[in-house]
């Protein structure tokens, strides 16, 4: 049970956080120089998007909400006859067409709005006169300009005689609008629906505007609203509507806040009438999450909201439930780029992030503010919080989303993160979620991790900015800072012959750099590439007193760190839109949900159309073209909708594949039955079964960690958490009669022929002797017939594919192009993006990079089957048994084997040189998953203890 600190967040005693409580309260206004108010008047074809984080510095300041030296024309030029409410006058009402540099719009009004309009002015003109007050000394000074009399409302004798009452009302309020200080009057602006916002190019187009009231509550989330429903429980707001082509919001016109967002989804609706909003001339707009009542003035202006707002609407995408029941589109023609590990990865983010201009959002399971983009540094350039920092100084605005994890159960440490980023600059805001005992959510976690520029070009995958996390294809196990590095030696310094896993001919010293043991805050010639916390085993020992980040957490001289293996993904365009949009969607959702955050301090986000998507200001390098969709796993506890369009794809994938899949996924839980839902492993089996029946080759890859990151001494059985978590993979995988080989019994042992389930392992040598460690498989990654390719933050289980679990998000890239390539021996056309990323994966795990003579081209020719892969997992895992009798091990079946196992004596403690000889046969890094470890054990966690008492739900 979660304590009260998970309710309301503690404060801290430390100055800090001191620091961060007086920050929070303050008003956060910034003072816009000149030259930055230049900035928001200056272009004509728009105001830039910063408007939108500026508002109450624009009304400040009297930034005027139509842009200085473009001309603004009206065209009357229609006319329809209304009834009035004494059901005998038959009115006119006046169709008026605007034109403002490249924004046109049309606002309808009566004889009478014009009538206003001219006496409004009049009186204004007159106080200016009356009240010579400085602060009217603009105005005076555009009044000036003016003739001496505002032009009639009735037109010049000439333009009575020859033209209609259109005609002369048209020139009247072109008349009006030549002039500064007409132009700029509240009367005119209101008269013409006219707004801050208005005018914004990446908001897209005008769309419509006006003053309305609403009423309270309406959310449809538990605890947002009244506990009465009646009438007398309402409150009405005057406010500023606005409707854009992709969410409608309202703002106090007064003071430039933003009070709320609507986001158009499949479920938006527009319903006039007293039935759906109990109010006389009511208006309902009903979207996921809330419905917003408006009271208007006529029967005949609520009709007029809901046809123009319809027909604003139609066109969006976010209307239509999409492919795989997802929320976006796919998106043909953009630029995408994968990576496999978090070195490019983290470089190529960390140079986007240097090109912000307006926005940066984050969001991560766990977000280290410490960790370093580019390595090894040799200062703090590139380390995240700097540049956050240094953005924010520049005026970029930094939203961060944090999971709020259940601290008993977690030690990842949030609240440092928070803190630490929050203290660099008011523009960096970092909200957490969720509240576990109001939201009533123990068990699930905010697991996504996505950047997103400018909602311009966005980053996604299974990588959090966080400890641990940077690697690269060698996958060192040893990182002491020497010039001369004992783990292994990198392309710019050769030193001696290596093998595929990096280990040299001949001994290295291991004493450490000790230039490299100086302090953080002056990293000069530094060579280390994992520093601190960086360096980290997890499952020997889990990570701890995060807010030290740069003390060692194991003893790197004694303990090989863990090497991390992730893919994640770069998109541009529409689709990181639509990537921003579900961050805005959550940052939003978050805001309202949680009373500390609905203050302005924290801001609503607004996204910016897809009809300017396409200027990109930069581009990451090496993107090629290809058409993306972006998936999610949301729920209304996590986003306030509910989606499982990754699960989805998944499986229509696996069920549409015409030749392999390749699955690289740091768990392995599926195959439906009364505790396991998600169906990934019985489309499997099916598609097996399909190609068996149609004797056709099909395979069937498989990449998993040989154990659960959870911390604990696999040689005594691993502890309750990896027994548990082993429990479900066996499950999937081999074990009873829902699993896999189970259900294709009917093939018997040609299941090799069609299914290999591997993890990964490589050694090195540490402190003169030889070590071993698995490879963490950290990735989500589906690969299909070299033509699609997902990658994203969901693993293969319930918590992350039902949606109503933990919140996810992917991408789904098919090639649009072909080039000629090979499979099962005949001619195919491939998808270059997606043959290249498996290309880069089969490489490096069968050892094809560091020996060109095995051939990867063919994924499904039995001789890369069964020699280049299997073969290579199989003879690597009898070395390694045979060096290091490392677990698991298929021959340990129970407790009393594990002891016995364990306590053998090991070939690299007593002949290293014999050892030497045979790791020099490892290739690659693929091993078989040893499908028989502890078969004859019940590995779910005995009843009596904390993991035993946890819903079945946590581990599935």
């Amino acid at each position: 049970m979660a304590s009260t600190e998970d309710v309301i967040e503690p404060v801290a005693q430390s100055s800090t956080a001191q620091n961060l409580g007086r920050r929070r309260f303050l008003n956060d206004l910034h003072i816009l120089s000149p030259d930055e108010i230049d900035g928001l008047m200056s272009s004509s074809e728009g105001r830039p998007f910063l408007v939108v984080h500026h508002l109450h510095e624009v009304k400040e300041e009297g930034v005027p909400y139509l842009m200085p030296g473009i001309p603004i024309t009206c065209r009357v030029d229609n006319t329809e006859k209304y009834t009035t409410r004494s059901k005998v006058h038959v009115g006119t009402l006046y169709t008026v067409r605007l034109t403002h540099g490249h924004f046109h719009w049309t606002v309808k009004r009566k004889y009478k709005h014009f009538q206003e309009l001219h006496r409004d002015l009049y009186k204004h003109r007159m106080m200016l006169h009356l009240l010579p007050l400085g602060k009217f000394a603009k105005d005076r000074q555009q009044m000036r300009a003016m003739s001496e009399e505002m032009p009639s409302l009735h037109g010049t004798e000439r333009t009575r005689r020859t033209s209609s009452k259109m005609k002369y009302l048209e020139e009247y309020l072109n008349g009006l609008l030549e002039n500064e200080f007409c132009r700029h009057d509240h009367s005119m602006l209101e008269f013409l629906s006219v707004g801050a916002l208005s005018f914004v190019t990446d908001l897209g187009p005008k769309g419509l505007e006006g003053p309305i009231s609403k009423r309270s509550g309406g959310h449809r989330i538990q605890g947002l609203n009244c506990i009465g429903h009646h009438q007398f429980c309402f409150r009405w707001s005057r406010r500023w509507l606005v409707v854009k082509d992709s969410f409608l919001m309202y703002m106090d016109r007064e003071n430039g806040s933003i009070n709320f967002v609507l986001l158009f989804d499949p479920e938006f609706k527009v319903k006039v009438g007293r039935a759906y909003t109990d109010t006389k001339y009511g208006v309902c707009f009903e979207n996921f999450t809330r419905s917003l009542i408006i009271k208007c003035s006529s029967y005949r202006e609520a009709h007029w909201w809901s046809h123009e707002i319809n027909g604003l609407a139609e066109s969006s995408d976010f209307l239509k439930v999409q492919r795989f029941d997802g929320f976006a589109p796919p998106r043909e023609n953009t630029l995408t780029k994968w990576y496999v590990n978090g070195s490019g990865y983290f470089a190529d983010l960390a140079d986007a992030l240097e090109q912000a201009k307006e926005e940066i959002y984050i969001t991560d399971w766990w977000l280290s503010p410490e960790v370093f983009l580019k390595r090894p540094a040799t200062d703090n350039y590139w380390r995240l919080d700097e540049i956050l920092k240094r953005k924010a100084e520049q005026g970029v605005k930094v939203c961060v989303l944090l999971y709020k994890e259940v601290e008993m159960a977690l030690g990842i440490n949030s609240e440092h993160s928070k803190r630490t980023l929050m203290n660099m600059h008011p523009n960096i805001k970092v909200m957490r979620h969720p509240d576990h005992v109001s939201s009533v959510v123990f068990l699930w976690a905010h697991h996504e991790k996505m950047v997103a520029i400018d909602q311009t070009v966005a980053f996604v995958g299974g990588l959090d900015l966080a400890f641990g996390r940077w690697d690269d294809s060698q996958y060192r196990l040893t990182d002491l800072g020497m010039t001369e590095r004992a783990n292994s030696v990198t392309e710019e310094e050769p030193k001696g012959d290596t093998g595929d896993n990096g280990v040299a001919d001949g001994l290295q010293s291991s004493e450490p750099d000790k230039q490299a043991e100086q302090d953080p805050g002056d990293l000069t010639g530094n060579t280390k590439l994992w520093l601190g916390k960086d360096y980290s085993n997890f499952i020997r020992k889990d990570w701890v007193q995060l807010d030290k980040p740069f003390e060692d957490n194991i003893d790197r001289t004694q303990v090989p760190r863990m090497p991390w293996r992730d893919l994640s993904a770069a998109i541009h365009g529409k689709a990181a839109r639509d990537v921003a949009r579900h961050f805005i969607q959550r940052w939003n959702f978050t805001k309202i949900f949680k009373n500390k955050y609905k203050d302005e301090f924290y801001p609503y986000l607004l996204p910016k159309s897809h009809c300017t998507a396409d200027s990109l200001s930069f581009t990451v390098p090496g993107s090629t073209k290809a058409k993306v969709q972006v998936l999610r796993s949301a729920d209304r506890w996590s986003t306030g909708t509910c989606e499982n369009s990754i699960l989805n794809a998944y499986i229509q994938t696996i069920n549409n594949s015409e030749h392999y899949i390749y699955i690289e996924n740091q768990f392995f839980i599926s195959c439906a039955d009364e505790t396991v839902h998600n169906r990934i492993g019985d489309a499997i089996v099916d598609r097996i079964l399909r190609a068996h029946r149609e004797q056709k080759k099909y395979r069937v890859f498989v990449v998993v960690p040989l154990l659960p990151g959870f911390e604990g001494d696999i040689s005594a059985g691993g502890g309750n958490a990896i027994q548990a978590i082993l429990h479900f993979t066996y499950r999937t995988m081999c074990r009873g009669e829902h699993s896999i080989l189970s259900r294709l019994s009917e093939i018997q042992d040609q299941w090799t022929e069609y299914i290999t389930l591997c993890g990964l392992r490589t050694h090195s040598q540490l402190s003169q002797s030889f070590v071993t460690e698995l490879i963490y498989v950290h990735s989500k990654t589906l690969i299909a017939d070299d033509r699609c390719y997902i990658i994203g933050s969901a693993n293969i289980n319930d918590r992350s594919m039902l949606g109503c679990r933990d919140s996810e998000l992917a991408v789904f890239v098919e090639d649009e192009e072909r080039v000629p390539s090979v499979m099962g021996g005949e001619e195919y056309q491939a998808g270059p993006l997606t043959l290249a990323l498996r290309k880069e994966c089969f490489s490096v795990l069968v050892g094809a990079s560091s020996d060109p003579s095995i051939n990867i081209d063919d994924p499904i020719s039995d001789h890369f089957f069964f020699l280049a892969w299997n073969a290579a997992a199989e003879q690597n895992s009898i070395i390694y048994d045979k060096v290091f009798k490392c677990l698991p091990y298929n021959t340990v079946h129970n407790m009393r084997e594990l002891k016995d196992y364990s306590s053998e004596e090991r070939l690299c403690d007593t002949d290293p040189e014999q050892a030497r000889e045979e790791l020099k046969a490892v290739r690659g890094l693929l091993v078989h998953y040893p499908l028989k470890f502890l078969c004859e054990e019940n590995l779910l966690p005995p009843l009596g203890t904390k993991e035993g008492m946890a819903p079945i739900g946590l581990w599935t």
